[in-house]
Formats: C-alpha cells, sequence, structure tokens
C-alpha cells in the first residue's frame, strides 16, 4: 500500500482540510514573547505534533540527517503553508488586531522522539510598546480541524526580565452546549461553515499585562 510521503502530509498545516473539520491532529503549543528595547516584536514559537502526523510528515526525510538538503525543503514547504495562514495566529491590542511581516525571521523543522517540531520566530510588522499595555494572542486552526493548544500554562513564557513587570496569563475557554454539540457531532465528512470560525472558539487566549 501506498504511503502518504512527507510533502503529501503537510495537509496538516493549511486550510484545506476544511472537508475534515472534526479534529484530527494535535499540535502542542510553547510561546517565548520576544522583547527588546521595551518593546513586545516577536513571539517565538514551538509547534510540537503528534506522532501519527508527525509519521506521514516526516516519512521522506528517512535518514537524512539535520540540515540537509531535505530537512530545509520540507521546512520550507510547512512554512509556506503556515505562513498562508497568517501563521494560524492573532494577536490583539485595544481591539485592534496586530499585524505581522510576512516571513518569519527564522525557521526550523526537526524530528524529537518520533515526533515533528516546527520552531519558527513570528515577528510583528511593528514593535508594540509594554509599560502600562494589555495584549492578546492566541494560535489555532479556524476549521477545528487541527488542536492546537497548551499543555500547560507555563509553555506560553515570558524573559525573565520581565517577570517583575509583566504578567502572562492562559485561559482555556468553555464553549457553550450548543457549540460543544455541533462540534461532537461532526464526522470525517463534515466541515462547519467558514463564518463560524469554530477553532477560535475552542482557542485558548494568552494575555500579556505590563505596568
Amino acid at each position: 500500500m501506498h504511503r502518504i510521503t512527507g510533502a503529501a502530509a503537510l495537509w496538516l498545516l493549511t486550510s484545506q482540510q476544511g472537508a475534515l473539520a472534526h479534529p484530527h491532529s494535535f499540535i502542542s503549543l510553547q510561546s517565548e514573547v520576544m522583547v527588546a528595547d521595551e518593546h513586545f516584536y516577536a513571539l517565538k514559537m514551538r509547534w510540537t505534533m503528534d506522532e501519527i502526523t508527525s509519521a506521514d510528515l516526516l516519512y521522506d526525510t528517512g535518514d537524512a540527517p539535520a540540515g540537509s538538503e531535505v530537512w530545509k525543503k520540507l521546512a520550507a514547504e510547512v512554512m509556506a503553508n503556515v505562513l498562508g495562514q497568517h501563521y494560524f495566529t492573532e494577536v490583539w491590542h485595544n481591539g485592534k488586531k496586530v499585524t505581522f511581516r510576512d516571513r518569519p525571521t527564522s525557521y526550523s523543522l526537526a524530528r524529537e522522539n518520533h515526533q515533528a517540531v516546527l520552531s519558527f520566530v513570528l515577528p510583528l510588522a511593528t514593535p508594540q510598546p509594554l509599560a502600562g499595555q494589555t495584549y492578546t494572542f492566541s494560535t489555532f486552526d479556524p476549521s477545528y480541524y487541527v488542536d492546537m493548544h497548551y499543555d500547560d500554562d507555563k509553555d506560553a513564557r515570558l524573559p525573565a526580565d520581565l517577570a517583575s513587570r509583566c504578567t502572562l496569563k492562559v485561559t482555556t475557554p468553555t464553549p457553550g452546549d450548543e457549540v460543544l454539540d455541533f462540534a461532537n457531532s461532526l464526522d470525517k465528512a463534515d466541515a462547519p461553515p467558514e463564518d463560524m470560525n469554530l477553532g477560535k472558539q475552542f482557542a485558548q487566549q494568552v494575555t500579556l499585562q505590563c505596568q
């Protein structure tokens, strides 16, 4: 039987899986707020994919050493799909969405304990001031096909030198029964309406608040 190749498995990080809505893949998130000159300028992201998805995604890499052309090509393909979905991330400040630069400043794909790990730096288009400000950010697949979550609240991090004047809090939503029933009713052949933005209703929100 022909196995799905790593390149073909890139459905994981595209919106084209909308016809398959119920969560069937899982990504554990880690993020760190990056700061320079008293401004929030980027998020350092680390996404660890579940083992089944990882096996398909990394199939073509075989025994290729880290840093080889095989890994670089696959990392570029995955990152291109992430960029096509605006990093699957939203940052908000004072009721307005903060825009991002259209390219990460760095990115890489690796295998760790049979799991694919995508790491990248998501730069804001314009560095944002910290003093007295509050920001929120969340990472999610709008279609709800891929479950993107923090396993532990501590997986959203601040630089050590900000701990005395800023806080970071992860809030996990509690969707109503109607939304839960709808999500649970979805089969692999179903897709939620695009304007429902189902994934966002389950997305954890991280709040950055500074004095």
